[in-house]
């Protein structure tokens, strides 16, 4: 039995389908999770390893290096990066991109214990290796505690709150604090107290060191018990510190710390990370959610929280929103669903006017059908409703009904022609159930190569594939069972009135006009195929002028400020400056709020965010702008305060971009071995850059050399005094920033305890030839001067970045942030010529930055783009048993290039990613749309018509099946034109498709008969 026939004849059955999809469907929709981005893996960690008192290229050379060889040793890294630093090392690894959030799990596992092992290798004086796999966790709710008169401690004790009471909300996975500062016990010591009492500073230290230590006292029996000797003795508080007896042993004077020494708690002098919002200090305050939940749902309840927990605020204290992801993701979903509708009701519309009220109300039937359909499959799929699967969803619309079309019209014809509901439906499914299946899964392999792409950018957009794969395949199900039922209930077998069975259904005016172009076209093959040449031509000439780009700016009312001072400089002067820009760009207009960290980037707020490494001289402020539309001129206003006010400063201004994005935007990488060739090769290139003019933000990586205090160690005089150079570096860490010397227990809380002269000694440079130094020799204090012969100041690069164990120096640059044009276009300037510098032996160059990530997804994309291809030619050829047929077909498909220029430079948009997926699936859709009238040809000559009669025929008879089908994607797609993400895709289908109708109804038949030697009358 047919399939059709199946359908309409067991009515329960296709009316229990029907409700499944419908109920099943609406349920599914509501149980679905909502994200503003899909979420894919960030396949990198962080390896931090402190060497103290040690210089950048110790670090490099005496940790980096062994760390680095380590981790490539895994067969799993894609690349290493790496920055040493002053008693700092921070590597970053990246996972080659085909594993996934499962295996890396284990991978970090493995990375730990290899590092393990090698610790024990690493020079005395490291620190314990950190292995950081968590710091890509996105902290999808952002937000600020301040208070005007309230104290660090104040601050973090009402946050520490927060976060046990959060974190115990369904669906937060974890609370993350931000900002906070270290809390310390200040010992500060007088310099001339000490010195007149001849008191080592050694033996100070060894009794705070010791004297609060937790060691085991022991155990005694007495009768049946068991009892633990627990002495006194620690510090009770920090009062209590100042009664700790410091005297040597044997001394008759008792002298006590509080007698030398100014005891009290505060935090860091130098801090490590600041956060200020709208102009006070703050702390933030990260909610991760738990994967595979509905973040609104999450949002909501955390809100709820929030609200339960208000009246334990401390009056004055403020609570702010820095980023909240469920309202963005509440608000993306919204404007895209509004989309979807829209998108559906102009469908419906289009087929409601071209198809007939009964036709029209069918289609859009079964087209909402499907899509309740998608939902199920959806949540079965674990696929979220996000800005590329409800995209998906859009982009399918007008394809979801092409099946449905070609059903329904030959549902049309055949009643026309005489035949029963039941028969022209048994007739027509019969007939192209197969070529339409074929179609389909040539369609849905257009878009293949997005799917099995195993890079960052497929995981990012792999969603598109499979949610069309979904429904696409649902749609030829529908159409051949569901649409044969519906027919046989909306239309009726009576010949309409004026016609007569057996009429001619295509004798209107439009299908004769169609029939005459097309005649005259083929009698004229030549020059048909010579203009179609020429605009391929043309079109190729004209995509050289089309703008190129990787993804998009996000749509978010969010900006970004880098603000660099030169290398070297304090983190509270960085603050200063900081400071005077946060009230600078609040009294812009349309600007709401203002968060500044200062230090480092924030804590990851959204998946596409990359925080910035540890820079004392670095901050960042995030500017929100009440509007998208108000984001230029408030960055112009900005740009304007910047140059005229703050001309020591480097800054850079950028958008939040979507999907995965570089570091830089165009970045020219030079490695080699020396240094000062490095940086020789680095200013070459920024020249470069700087003559340009299309370009702003230009920098390289290295930054400036930075100044370094030498004491000269006399070797000769110390030893004669008993003084190691130990002692040394630990008098001079002492009597600047202050030396760590043991800990103060306060609760749960461990307090480093920092020895320090008074402020007055220590906060100027000059005072360093007025410390003095313990001589266990002499019994007293000597001049540093007796020990140190001079004091040099020299140079030394502060950073020293490295790429897969080879130094390597990146000049980066932007395209102008307020300029249209694309880093794509200004690299193809700049190129030629920075690949002209010369490089000596050893050296080499590489191209990073969006080129690089742009190259990287079209490589990974591209790997699988042949097997599509090769698999949708095969299914052609399995259609038509024929190779001939299929060419004719396949010929067609780089003419489609004409309508993408056209519509590329017309509307002014540039050749994205998303254009690149939105040419393949054109691709598909034009060969769907070409077997579809070819395969009417092959039935027209199988039923004996003439060839040339055939063609006409089935040429004419497919008119409006393709046209429906390119009218309805075509309009269907006009809600993405003002999506920023899917523009430039949405402009290549409706152009690309509007051209290739007309390919498909004129070129296709004219090819057909210049491969088979078909004459014209």
């Amino acid at each position: 039995m047919s399939i059709a026939a199946y359908a309409i004849r067991h009515k329960v059955i296709s009316w229990l389908f029907a409700l499944i999809l419908a109920i099943g469907g609406v349920v599914s929709f509501f149980e679905l999770g909502q994200l503003e981005d899909p979420a894919f893996t960030l396949k990198s960690a962080m390896v931090i390893t402190q060497y103290p008192g040690a210089s950048p290229t110790q670090v490099e050379e005496e940790v980096t290096l062994p760390i680095e060889q380590t981790i490539q040793s895994l067969p799993y890294v894609d690349y290493v990066t790496s920055i040493s630093s002053q008693g700092l090392s921070q590597i970053t690894v990246e996972m080659k991109p085909t594993y996934r959030e499962p295996e890396l799990k284990q991978i970090w596992d493995e990375l730990r214990s290899k590092l393990s092992d090698l610790e024990q290798k690493l020079p005395p004086g490291v620190e314990p290796i950190r292995v950081m796999d968590d710091y890509a966790d996105v902290y999808g709710i952002f937000m600020a505690i301040t208070g005007d008169g309230y104290s660090y401690q104040d601050l973090k004790n009402y946050a520490d709150y927060l976060r046990r009471e959060l974190v115990l909300v369904e669906g937060v996975g974890k609370v993350a604090l931000g900002g906070v500062q270290q809390e310390q016990v200040f010992v500060e010591l007088s310099r001339a107290k000490l010195a007149a009492l001849g008191i080592s500073p050694n033996r100070i230290f060894q009794l705070l060191s010791s004297q609060n230590s937790v060691n085991p006292g022991g155990h005694v029996r007495v009768g049946d018990d068991y009892i633990r000797i627990y002495p006194t003795g620690e510090f009770s508080s920090v009062k209590q510190m100042e009664g700790l007896l410091i005297s040597e042993p044997g001394s008759k004077d008792l002298v006590y710390l509080g007698d030398v020494a100014n005891i009290h708690r505060g935090y860091s002098e130098v801090p490590s990370h600041l956060y200020r919002f709208n102009g006070e200090h703050s702390l933030t305050l990260g909610i991760a959610f738990s994967s595979g939940v509905n973040v609104v749902e999450v949002g909501e309840r955390v809100e709820s929280r929030l609200a339960e927990l208000e009246y334990q605020r401390p009056v004055g204290m403020q609570l702010s929103t820095i980023y909240h992801q469920p309202q963005q993701v509440d608000q993306s979903v919204s404007d895209f669903l509004i989309n979807l509708g829209e998108a559906i009701a102009i469908v419906i519309i289009v087929l409601l006017v071209f198809m007939g009220l009964r036709s029209g109300l069918l289609m859009g039937l079964i087209l909402l059908l499907t899509i309740l359909g998608t939902f199920i499959a959806m949540k079965i799929a674990d696929i979220e409703l996000q800005r590329i699967s409800l995209g998906a969803l859009i982009v399918a619309l007008g394809m979801l009904v092409d099946n449905a079309i070609v059903i329904t019209e030959g549902v049309l014809i055949g009643l026309k022609r005489g035949l029963s509901k039941l028969d022209a439906a048994k007739q027509i499914v019969g007939q192209t159930k197969w070529p339409l299946l074929g179609a389909t899964v040539i369609a849905i392999t257009a878009f293949a190569p997005i799917g099995l792409s195993t890079d960052a950018t497929g995981e990012y957009a792999g969603s598109l594939f499979w949610v069309l794969l979904i429904s696409l395949g649902l749609s030829w199900f529908t159409a051949i069972t569901l649409t044969p039922f519906f027919c046989d209930l909306f239309f009726k077998e009576t010949i309409a009135k004026g016609e007569q069975a057996g009429d001619d259904p295509y004798k209107g005016a439009v299908y004769q006009l169609y029939q005459s172009l097309l005649q005259f076209c083929i009698r004229h093959r030549a020059l048909t195929l010579s203009i179609m040449v020429l605009a391929l031509v043309a079109a190729g000439v004209g995509f050289g002028q089309v703008k190129n780009s990787f993804f998009p700016p996000s749509n978010t009312p969010l900006f970004l400020v880098d603000y660099w001072l030169p290398q070297g400089s304090d983190i509270r002067a960085t603050k200063e400056h900081v400071t005077r820009l946060e009230q600078q760009v609040l009294d812009i207009n349309h600007v709401e709020q203002v968060t500044s960290t200062i230090g480092q980037g924030a804590q990851r707020f959204m998946l596409t965010y990359a925080p910035e490494k540890k820079y004392p001289s670095y901050a960042q402020l995030m500017v929100d702008v009440d509007q998208r539309e108000n984001i230029e001129g408030v960055i112009a206003r900005v740009q304007e305060a910047v140059y005229q006010q703050h001309p020591d400063a480097f800054v850079r201004i950028r958008r939040l971009m979507i999907g995965p994005s570089p570091k830089a935007a165009v970045e020219a990488r030079f490695a080699g071995p020396d240094p000062e060739v490095l940086r020789t090769l680095a200013t070459q290139a920024r020249d470069i850059f700087e003559q340009d003019g299309g370009m702003e933000s230009i920098r390289h990586d290295w930054r400036q050399q930075v100044k370094v205090i030498r004491p000269r160690f006399a070797e000769a005089q110390a030893r004669r005094a008993g003084i190691s150079r130990q002692d040394l570096d630990d008098v001079l860490a002492m009597n600047f920033p202050g030396k760590t010397v043991g800990l103060y227990r306060d609760g749960s809380q461990l307090l480093p305890i920092v020895a320090r002269p008074p402020a007055d000694e220590r906060n100027a440079a000059d005072h360093i030839k007025d410390v003095q130094i313990w001589s266990p020799v002499f019994n007293t204090y000597l001049p540093i001067t007796q020990v140190v012969s001079e004091f040099d100041t020299r140079w030394e690069n502060a950073l020293i970045m490295r790429r897969d164990r080879k130094r390597t120096i990146t000049v980066q640059a932007e395209p102008k942030v307020l300029g249209e044009e694309t880093a794509a276009q200004v690299l193809s300037r700049v190129r030629p010529k920075v690949e002209q510098i010369s490089l000596p032996q050893g050296y080499s160059l590489s191209w990073g930055g969006e080129y690089e990530k742009s190259s990287q997804a079209q490589q990974s994309l591209f790997s699988s783009l042949p097997v599509g291809y090769l698999l949708m030619f095969i299914i052609t050829i399995f259609l038509f048993d024929s190779v001939r047929q299929p060419l004719v077909i396949w010929l067609t498909v780089p003419l489609a290039l004409v309508g993408v220029t056209s519509g590329l430079l017309l509307m002014n948009a540039p050749f994205s990613f998303m254009a690149l997926l939105g040419f393949l699936s054109l691709t598909g859709m034009l060969i769907k749309n070409g077997i579809v009238l070819v395969e009417q040809i092959k039935l027209e000559q199988d039923e004996g018509k003439e060839p040339l009669s055939a063609i006409l025929h089935a040429s004419v008879s497919r008119v409006r099946p393709v046209c429906m089908a390119a009218i309805t994607t075509i309009l269907g797609m006009v809600p993405l034109l003002f999506d920023a993400f899917f523009e430039s895709m949405a402009v290549v289908i409706m152009f690309g498709l509007g051209f290739a109708t007309v390919l498909t109804l004129i070129v296709v038949p004219v090819l057909y008969t210049l491969f088979y030697r078909i004459q014209a009358r």
